[in-house]
């Protein structure tokens, strides 16, 4: 698999505030690579940083084969981009949105007319190709940047948290696009085929920023990135390798007590809430002893455990653990 992406010690700072904090990843052609952080982690400065609408302090980066440095607009010229705040012309129809963006980025109308009706059934929009923009609905929207951002056939995707502020089922809607972009056996066909050398490596490399750790889960590969820094890398399943056996799930009451009870044992790191239920973050694997020591000791400290047991660990308590060991 080619790397597509490769930036390597990105750096950017404003002013006292280091944004990109020596950030090096690399992203291949059909990977979907999730770039995950809270708010003002750097995700979104990172992802300009490579696209080129920002300029780097310091650092390299190379996309498709071109410097950003030395060959910008080559290298834009292989880019799709959606931006956290993508904006539409809601005077213009759906179809006039896309045909706006494609003479924009230079195709004839013998290249955008096919094209825009390739993309708008790939993203499912051809039957709103009338519609006003305006009259769109969030997601609705949010997949028409999405074929905007498909119109020139780009090898690289670069995506800055596109599902914010939708509903779940459109979430689960874009992430079937991306997959099916970055899959072998994509149902777009030529409508993401860039040349047979592309289609050689894969499909479109994907870089995408979430703040949602279930779409985290869905990423060939996920990059943690707290305080402009990316503190760990790796598979979905690695990462939540780290803490295997390492977390407990309690239901009882009273929950405050629980919780005030479980902080105090010494195996237990961290205690977190997550509805009706408590996770536990254990300083090592999870025993039968220990846990039937931990279940007496809450019931012996006035707490009602319902149950205790270990579950898998998710992606969010592995970004906590994580950050936690980064800034200790």
């Amino acid at each position: 698999m080619s790397d597509m992406i490769e930036a390597r010690d990105l750096q950017k700072a404003f002013g006292e505030i280091r944004a990109v904090d020596g950030v090096t990843l690399q992203v291949g052609a059909g990977e979907i690579y999730g770039l995950v952080g809270s708010d003002g982690a750097g995700k979104t400065t990172a992802i300009r940083l490579i696209v080129g609408a920002l300029k780097a302090d310091a650092g390299e980066c190379t996309v498709a084969g071109f410097d950003m440095a030395r060959k910008p607009e080559d290298g834009r010229a292989q880019i799709g981009y959606l931006s956290q705040r993508f904006s539409l012309y809601e005077d213009l129809t759906v179809l006039e949105n896309i045909r706006f963006f494609a003479e924009v980025r230079g195709l004839r109308p013998d290249q955008w007319r096919p094209r825009c009706m390739e993309i708008l059934e790939f993203v499912g929009l051809a039957p709103f190709k009338d519609r006003r923009a305006g009259h769109l609905s969030g997601g609705m929207r949010q997949k028409l940047g999405l074929a905007t951002a498909l119109v020139t056939r780009p090898r690289v995707l670069l995506l800055d948290e596109p599902t914010t502020g939708v509903d779940p089922v459109t979430r689960q809607d874009f992430w079937q696009l991306l997959i099916a972009l970055t899959s072998t056996a994509s149902p777009a066909g030529s409508a993401v085929d860039v040349d047979q050398a592309s289609a050689k490596d894969g499909r479109v490399a994907v870089l995408i920023s979430t703040p949602y750790m279930d779409e985290a889960a869905r990423c060939h590969r996920v990059g943690f990135m707290r305080r402009g820094k990316l503190i760990a890398e790796d598979s979905p399943s690695k990462l939540r390798g780290q803490l295997e056996g390492r977390i407990l799930e309690m239901r009882g009451s009273p929950a405050r007590l629980l919780r005030r009870l479980a902080e105090a044992d010494r195996a237990v790191q961290t205690v977190r809430a997550f509805g009706d239920r408590l996770h536990l973050r254990l300083a090592e694997k999870a025993t039968k002893s220990l846990t039937r020591r931990l279940s007496q000791a809450l019931a012996d400290g006035g707490g009602k455990v319902d149950q205790l047991r270990p579950i898998a660990p998710d992606l969010e308590d592995v970004f906590i653990y994580l950050s936690e060991q980064a800034y200790e």
